[in-house]
């Protein structure tokens, strides 16, 4: 069992890549994260997120039983619970997260021996042209997720590796390929 860490701007396509693993390989699954927020419509508890209160999400932290978390926006706490560590091991398949600049920096001091996965994409404007063909964020949301793109894309070297995200199926198999020679240890 390994643990990767898929890290790269919003809009680069981290989620799809995420999806083909899934639905073409059997040795992965994705890590489901905790959150504060309310389900929303189709959102199933343990599936999608776990749904915790604040209390107990808070808890969580001050026993040590988050791998990673943040507050986002400054309303919602987001994280990866220690468990799900053990319930990839439990299923003997490879754990992905799907998380943000600030999360894998959380667990590369956490568990430095995790594969950390940089998804970049072709260039800023296709990236900013994904984001607006997406039609789910307002132009000032857009204008935020572009600013913290650059954050992000100038923090790609702290990754064991980076890829860039011209076509989905390649990408992926490659996070693929990334896994398994790490697992053979070549």
């Amino acid at each position: 069992m390994s643990l990767i860490v898929l890290a790269g701007p919003a809009g680069v396509g981290k989620g799809s890549i995420v999806k083909w693993i899934l639905h073409n390989t059997d040795d992965f699954m994705l890590s489901v994260s905790a959150t504060t927020r309310d389900p929303r419509p189709g959102e199933v508890d343990g599936v999608h997120y776990h749904f915790v209160t604040e209390e107990s999400f808070r808890t969580l932290i001050s026993q040590n039983q988050m791998l990673e978390w943040a507050q986002v926006h400054g309303r919602h706490l987001y994280g990866t619970p220690l468990s799900e560590l053990s319930r990839a091991e439990a299923q003997n398949k490879h754990l992905l997260l799907e998380i943000d600049l600030q999360g894998a920096r959380q667990v590369r001091k956490k568990m430095p021996q995790a594969l950390m996965i940089f998804i970049n994409p072709p260039s800023f404007e296709e990236l900013e042209r994904r984001l607006r063909s997406r039609g789910t964020e307002t132009e000032e949301q857009i204008q935020t997720r572009l600013s913290t793109a650059r954050t992000e894309l100038a923090a790609a070297g702290e990754f064991d590796y980076q890829l860039t995200n011209l076509d989905l199926e390649a990408c992926a198999r490659e996070v693929v390929e990334l896994v398994h020679r790490a697992e053979r240890g070549s």
